[in-house]
């Protein structure tokens, strides 16, 4: 059982940045890490992720060219960060890991493992 300890989140203004890491608590070879948020009244939708074979990264159309998604596979862990913050990125993000078929990347239940997350404020 994999799990995922998240960190960073705090309240920003409009426009900051925020780093967000993710600590696995054992090895994540072979598996495909990233991260979802969940904003108040919303479903948990995807923002980005990072694949075992390749380094290949995706984002979601909403934070392409803001977020960037890395990996140290040496320390089982992944790091966002966030530039140009909006009052829309509010909410909890999630660290996951999983081995999605690259069709389904986007789809939480392709996941299988899940932190608590951690709370991002965003102020405008």
């Amino acid at each position: 059982q994999v799990q995922l300890v998240e960190s960073g989140g705090e309240l920003v203004q409009a426009g900051g940045s925020l780093r967000l890491s993710c600590a696995a608590s054992q090895s994540t070879s072979g598996y495909s890490m990233g991260w979802f948020r969940q904003a108040p009244g919303k479903e948990r939708e995807f923002v980005a992720v990072v694949r075992w074979s390749g380094g290949h990264t995706y984002y979601a159309e909403s934070v392409k060219g803001r977020f960037s998604i890395s990996r140290d596979k040496g320390k089982n862990a992944i790091y966002l960060q966030m530039n140009n913050l909006r009052p829309e990125d509010t909410a909890v993000y999630y660290c996951t890991a999983g081995r999605p078929i690259l069709s389904a990347i986007r789809d939480a239940s392709m996941y299988y493992y899940w932190g608590q997350g951690t709370q991002v404020t965003v102020g405008s």
